[in-house]
């Protein structure tokens, strides 16, 4: 049931994806149809998080891979997407070579899937990968200017969501679970093991602070961002 408070955020947010649309975008760049941008997030909105598959949004556009580029370069540039790219280091592996593709503020991508309250959220496929991308961003508010965000993913299925780079420090491995059972998924391991972190760590949506293997810690949100805020700090 939708509270008088839902209803005034969600009328906030709705207010602020037309207004951006109609007012702010253009200023921007060249002319881009206020509704076909909007089915445009619509559609990263239902892929939170996935794997950019440019081909798939230029069919459902009806436009071009280039176009779709430009569309995303766009959205980049003001900073309401975010394109997570593939780790840079060579691990002698094959590498999914695509970023991942989120929109930034978890609000908006609820607005953009006509998501009301909290029960249609949590009721809705895209709950897990909402909840990542708000982990992510939290994360990187945190982070250094310098600090490099990436993930890394290989065809034999080994999968970090976020490698986090401080400059001066080894990477952080972390895996962002919405379930209060933070064992990390085998390809979790798999791809510690490629990339070598200085620390593993599982976000989920608990209280408490615990490890699960000896080089593995179970940590909200806060933990792992106050802990990379201090390391730039730190010799």
């Amino acid at each position: 049931m939708e509270t008088a408070d839902d209803s005034r955020s969600r009328r906030w947010r709705e207010n602020f994806i037309r207004t951006y649309l109609e007012r702010n975008v253009p200023q921007f760049g060249p002319r881009i149809p206020a509704e076909t941008l909007r089915r445009f997030w619509v559609m990263l909105a239902h892929t939170q998080g996935g794997t950019l598959n440019a081909a798939a949004l230029a069919r459902g556009l009806g436009v071009d891979g280039k176009t779709v580029s430009r569309y995303l370069d766009l959205m980049v540039d003001l900073l309401l997407v975010r394109r997570l790219t593939p780790w840079r280091r060579n691990v002698g592996k094959r590498q999914v070579k695509s970023p991942k593709v989120y929109v930034r503020d978890s609000g908006i991508v609820h607005a953009l899937l006509g998501l009301a309250t909290k029960e249609d959220v949590v009721g809705h496929p895209v709950v897990g990968m909402s909840w990542e991308g708000f982990v992510i961003e939290t994360l990187l508010s945190f982070a250094p200017n310098r600090a490099e965000a990436s993930c890394y993913r290989s065809s034999g299925g080994a999968e970090i969501d976020l490698i986090l780079t401080v400059p001066g420090h080894a990477p952080w491995a972390i895996e962002v679970k919405r379930s209060l059972d933070p064992r990390p998924r085998k390809g979790f391991h798999s791809g510690c093991k490629d990339v070598g972190p200085e620390a593993k760590f599982v976000v989920y949506p608990g209280e408490d602070r615990f490890r699960i293997a000896e080089d593995i810690e179970a940590v909200t949100v806060l933990d792992p961002a106050k802990e990379v805020a201090g390391s730039s700090k730190r010799p």
